[in-house]
């Protein structure tokens, strides 16, 4: 083996130990617990589709406290694999013992790609949705699931995901900015001159995940992507993309574009499928919006168009982080174009 492929697998295997770190942790499960909206879609979702989870056999991916393992036990299923990578899975073991279903789920420490199920499964459920929906990486693990333990017209919970885009204008960025021109006026100081600075900081590549407010969206929002979980495969997943256009509501300034993603869970012989939002313009999620700030704010005024193109794709330093790629025109001016990151997780200071 070269020294740079020794080099390429001691990155990837550091970079699944940070991340599987991660959530290990009681405050990440406590957020994820906690958001309301995100736990009662997945519960709704799984207990309308009782006729198809009762006697068989699931396999929840990456089931963390296994939350939505129990929920399945709940439903009917004879048997659920309940796959968790990190040391959560201890946990999981104590909370389904002590919910009285341990004769049904079986926690399975491990990645679902090293695992070895007993018997293949008629539904896979998972909540692998991270930032902008594809940061993680986790829907790699969920196809490459689907595609060894799932069988011929398996349920998967969600099927399916869509991707958003709208200009905003957050204003609070803009007080920031201001701010330096306010000191003199407190304490006879001018630092106004740190306003360009400022703007660098704030106004950089990374993607900012807050909450955006509804009156600060300026347009329709405009889908650009849409996975299909039954189909989707991990090459598609190396470029997500697709074209995007708006009309602005009114008079403005554009300074950011705001991504944000739903999932669509099926719901056989009923009138509507259920879909998990993390719209601005509905209740809050722990993954609020992903908002990538433009170096500078354009002008727009009612039905401006903004089009152009979004790619998403895993970043060449951590395959698990993702970045975003966005060819925008606003107006009439000329396209401009900026790359998005999320920034790495916090060095490791253990020995490789």
């Amino acid at each position: 083996m070269s020294h740079a492929g020794k080099k390429r697998k001691l990155d990837k295997s550091r970079q699944d130990r940070l991340y599987f770190d991660s959530y290990s942790d009681v405050t990440i499960h406590e957020e994820m617990i906690a958001d309301h909206v995100r736990t009662n879609a997945y519960r709704t979702a799984i207990f309308r589709n009782t006729e198809l989870i009762r006697g068989r056999a699931v396999l929840d991916v990456g089931a963390g406290t296994g939350v939505l393992s129990i929920f399945c036990a709940q439903a009917g299923a004879r048997r659920v694999f309940a796959v968790e990578a990190c040391s959560i899975a201890e946990q999981a073991e104590e909370i389904v013992k002590h919910n009285k279903v341990e004769d049904i789920v079986q926690v399975i420490r491990g990645t679902v790609e090293t695992v070895d199920l007993p018997e293949k499964v008629e539904v896979i459920v998972s909540e692998w949705m991270g930032y902008a929906l594809l940061h993680e990486s986790m829907l790699n693990s969920v196809l490459y699931a689907r595609d060894k333990w799932l069988k011929p017209g398996g349920l998967i919970l969600p099927s399916r995901a869509e991707l958003y885009i709208t200009p905003i204008s957050d204003p609070v960025v803009e007080d920031r900015l201001f701010f330096w021109y306010t000191v003199k006026d407190q304490y006879g100081v001018d630092m106004s001159c740190m306003s360009d600075f400022a703007r660098k900081c704030i106004k950089n590549t990374d993607i900012t995940v807050s909450s955006v407010a509804v009156e600060d969206v300026l347009s329709h929002p405009a889908r650009f992507a849409e996975l299909d979980l039954n189909s989707v495969t991990v090459e598609e997943l190396r470029s997500v993309k697709g074209p995007f256009r708006c009309e602005s509501f009114g008079s403005a300034a554009v300074n950011a574009f705001c991504v944000y993603f739903t999932v669509t869970f099926p719901c056989p012989g009923l009138p509507q499928t259920l879909v998990l939002s993390t719209s601005p313009s509905k209740p809050e999620t722990h993954w609020k919006q992903a908002v990538l700030y433009l170096d500078s704010p354009v002008e727009v005024v009612q039905d401006t168009p903004v089009t152009g193109e979004v790619r998403m794709y895993p970043s060449e330093d951590s395959a698990r982080h993702i970045c975003i790629h966005v060819d925008y025109t606003i107006g009439q001016q000329k396209t401009q174009s900026k790359t998005f990151s999320i920034p790495d997780w916090t060095p490791d200071t253990q020995s490789l």
